[in-house]
């Protein structure tokens, strides 16, 4: 099995999905229209990370006949992945109740946790520190979370599908061999049909991932990161670091719309990234800046994966340098004179 040809072939495959779906929604106005809240102009179809989620879902399909990835991981990426994807595509089209969105979501994340064996410890710092049952607990949130806030990080042009890109290319270049085969397969299906539904969704976008392709790709990367912390190759946290950006803008952006009273579900355009587009970076130089932080942080990463003793100290950099990049898009931009 070469990874190249596998993601060479989901890049392919994506982009021509992608390409369907965009005159697929625009036969059906699936369109996310300009409002106060939004960072567009003009009406763009949605939907496109539905071409996503089936390249990467029939590609784990074919692995698992094949005989390079489990039963067990196909079950708990295929049918996990599959439901988020499908009331992503139902709320695409019609929108779905709040809680119904959960409850889906609660389920698939259980459903995952269920085949990948749970979550029985958290290796930090070089120790394995063992959770029991509270890991189920931890696990379920985490990976419901990991949906949400790329759901909510899926604001501008370029920015999800190149985040998909940037985190799934990260374990194969940084552990090689030691990602494993299943690990290096998912990652190699998700970032090369990102890169090509990223073709279409590049500034300027002609089209959206949607909460078919944002919900998914938030699930899949949570689930990989418990399966890369069962399997001994790199930890949770390390994932975290990977994931950055996005966990930590989401984070602080909805605790401090919980803590003022506001709706933290509602949408909104008070995140750092759409503060930056909004104070004058455009769409591209807002997601090259985070594209750079990525390869900071991928940096990061690596060497607390080879140095474990030294991961406290790499997530700790991590946070200092993304507090002060969130306290600079803060300083030009104030998130309550930001909002609508």
């Amino acid at each position: 099995m070469s990874l190249l040809w596998v993601g060479g072939a989901a890049l392919v495959l994506a982009w021509a999905l992608t390409g369907w779906v965009r005159r697929y929604a625009l036969r059906r106005s699936l369109l996310d229209m300009p409002n106060p809240r939004s960072l567009h102009e003009r009406p763009i179809p949605r939907g496109g990370g539905l071409a996503v989620a089936i390249v990467i879902l029939g590609g784990i399909s074919i692995g698992w006949l094949a005989g390079w990835v489990s039963g067990w991981t196909a079950l708990a990426l295929v049918g996990g992945g599959g439901a988020v994807a499908g009331i992503g595509w139902i709320d695409d089209r019609r929108g779905v109740a709040p809680g119904i969105k959960a409850a889906v979501q609660c389920g698939a994340a259980v459903w995952a946790l269920a085949w990948l064996g749970g979550f029985p410890r958290l290796h930090w710092g070089g120790e394995a520190v063992p959770l029991g049952p509270l890991g189920w607990i931890v696990a379920t949130v985490g990976i419901m979370w990991g949906i949400n806030f790329y759901n909510f990080m899926d604001g501008i042009d370029g920015l999800a599908g190149g985040e998909a890109v940037a985190v799934s290319l990260a374990p194969l270049l940084l552990l090689g061999p030691a990602a494993g085969p299943e690990l290096a397969l998912v990652c190699a299906l998700i970032g090369g049909s990102s890169a090509g539904f990223l073709v279409w969704n590049w500034p300027p976008a002609r089209i959206f991932l949607g909460d078919v392709g944002s919900a998914f790709l938030g699930f899949m990367f949570s689930v990989l990161a418990v399966m890369s912390e069962n399997s001994g190759a790199l930890p949770v946290v390390g994932w975290l670091l990977l994931l950055g950006v996005f966990f930590v803008d989401a984070t602080i952006t909805v605790a401090r719309r919980i803590a003022s009273g506001e709706p933290w579900y509602r949408a909104h355009r008070t995140h750092a990234y759409q503060r930056a587009v909004r104070s004058g970076c455009s769409h591209r130089q807002v997601t090259l800046a985070i594209m750079g932080l990525n390869v900071v942080l991928a940096g990061l990463a690596w060497v607390g994966w080879t140095r474990p003793a030294r991961m406290p100290v790499m997530i700790g950099i991590g946070i200092l340098l993304l507090a002060a990049v969130y306290w600079l898009v803060e300083r030009r931009s104030p998130m309550w004179k930001a909002a609508p």
